[in-house]
């Protein structure tokens, strides 16, 4: 067996040790870092029997047995090693073996630079969630309501616990809100704020969102793995929003988080400690959930901790004027000119039952300071529907919205024309651009 100049010069740029013998156990090649390793010049090595050099050597027993024998440990005096060690096969026959030798000094530098590239990814995360997830405080939840009061007060007194907090509302109440603002006053403030939405994932996805992988632990694994979310979080707060929607395989693991406080990336075998305090939400009915079947009473019962109801805004009234000023102060800012609200307008808007909630109220308020010309909202550009005091519920929020906004483009096109000088001038009203005009209209 014969190894050409290009293939030794191949090796020879190799850290690794690298070590051929021929079908009869003779040194057909090593490269500098395997003679380094040996203190030997090659010229003395090559077509001696590799267990008159290296006694102990189990590279002849690949030969006989024809299987690799990989992460082999080894020690010298000094020197700690592993070694993979495989046959060469040419026309189906054992024509010699290769060892590759990895020196423990490069087993450690590896390990070190995936720590430090574990660590600034984790830095990466805390400045990104100080930057933007945990920014609301207690002080930022508007409450003139007592329902709301008490809800807050709830909020406080769980804050500076270590309890799991279970956040049950209908959507758009606010309970990211309060989980950042329980975040803020907890003894984790000073770390990081991680928010998840389970029902964006399908299971798999999901599962390695939470607990990272390994390198290869699947097709399409990144290059080094990933750090799940339980480890990027520690020491701070991760909040689990449509906790209800998770894979019933999935809620089994996650018990085991909650009961252990454990995790297995994918694709690994060793397990991890974590210190991270779970905020779990839904606006789903749960015990329905639990009921038929799809969603475990165990892990129910583990993450009901510290349950907290948020209101819905139809119950707490009381926090409508105060919430309607708000909006419109961050609408004068962001348009640059004064917005109120009449008295007739905001008596409708009082009366009404907001079944999307407070995201319903906020999107509501935005569209009709874009719609006043004077900075006054009315009683005259409010949609029909504002103005009946009903207690019917709309399930999906986004069709309602798309609905009014539909409504109120075609009061304007009737007035300004369907031509496309009057799409223009209608969109320019609105302070939005054509393309999103006709996306709204669906035409």
């Amino acid at each position: 067996m014969e190894i050409s100049e290009t293939m030794a010069a191949i090796f020879d740029a190799m850290s690794e040790g690298i070590l051929i013998i021929d079908s009869d156990a003779r040194i057909v090649f090593g490269n500098k870092a395997y003679c380094k390793f040996l203190n030997a010049d090659f010229f003395d090595l090559k077509g001696q029997i590799l267990r008159n050099v290296r006694p102990g050597a189990r590279l002849p027993e690949v030969l006989r047995t024809g299987t690799p024998i990989l992460h082999a440990p080894r020690r010298e005096v000094e020197d700690i090693y592993f070694v993979n060690m495989y046959p060469i096969c040419i026309g189906g026959k054992i024509a010699g073996g290769l060892s590759v030798v990895t020196f423990i000094q490069q087993a450690y530098r590896f390990q070190s630079v995936l720590e430090e590239i574990k660590q600034h990814s984790i830095q990466i995360l805390k400045r990104i969630s100080k930057a933007s997830n945990a920014r609301y405080t207690f002080d930022d939840i508007i409450a003139e309501s007592q329902l709301s009061k008490q809800a807050i007060s709830l909020a406080q007194r769980a804050a500076g616990t270590e309890a799991t907090i279970f956040l049950r509302g209908e959507s758009g109440t606010g309970k990211e809100l309060y989980a950042q603002a329980i975040h803020n006053a907890s003894a984790r403030s000073s770390n990081i704020f991680l928010a998840i939405n389970c029902a964006n994932f399908n299971a798999n996805t999901l599962e390695s969102e939470l607990f990272g992988y390994l390198e290869g632990a699947f097709t399409g694994a990144k290059k080094g793995g990933k750090i799940g979310l339980f480890e990027a979080a520690s020491g701070g707060t991760l909040f689990l929003d449509e906790v209800s929607e998770i894979d019933l395989s999935l809620q089994a693991k996650l018990l085991r988080v909650l009961q252990e406080r454990l995790i297995r990336p994918l694709g690994g075998v060793d397990e991890k400690a974590i210190d991270v305090r779970i905020i779990a939400a839904c606006n789903a009915d749960i015990e329905s959930y639990i009921q038929d079947g799809r969603f475990r009473a165990d892990l129910y019962y583990r993450l009901n901790n510290f349950p907290i109801v948020v209101p819905p805004l139809r119950q707490r009234r009381d926090d409508i004027d105060k919430l309607i000023a708000h909006v419109l102060d961050d609408m004068s800012r962001k348009m640059k000119k004064s917005i109120s609200i009449s008295n007739e307008a905001l008596y409708h808007l009082r009366r009404y039952s907001w079944p999307g909630n407070v995201r319903e109220l906020r999107n509501v308020i935005e569209f009709l300071s874009y719609l006043t010309d004077d900075g006054v909202i009315s009683e005259d550009i409010l949609p029909e529907t504002l103005k009946q005091p009903t207690e019917e519920k709309i399930s999906i929020l986004s069709q309602r919205v798309k609905q009014f906004e539909r409504g109120e483009i075609g009061k304007l096109l009737r007035i300004n024309g369907d031509n496309l000088e009057g799409k223009r001038k209608t969109a320019r009203q609105l302070g939005i651009s054509l393309a999103s005009l006709y996306n709204k209209i669906g035409r």
